[in-house]
């Protein structure tokens, strides 16, 4: 809604800079969108590393108590 809002007063103030933003916007999110994956999976990757890491220590605390 902010972002709106902002490209809005964009709009009133300067609309070709508001348009060029408005046909800008869809170009530049399909090329960062490679670099979001990369960034799901590098994050992917170490909760699996951290999981090995500290799987030792969750077989020694032994199974939890819930409930």
């Amino acid at each position: 809604m902010f972002t709106f809002i902002v490209w809005l007063i964009l709009l009133v103030l300067c609309w070709p800079l508001a348009l060029l933003a408005l046909i800008l916007y869809p170009i530049v999110w399909l090329l960062l969108l490679p670099f979001r994956l990369l960034g799901i999976a590098v994050e992917g990757v170490f909760a699996v590393l951290k999981a090995i890491i500290l799987l030792p220590a969750r077989i020694i605390r032994g199974p939890s108590k819930a409930g």
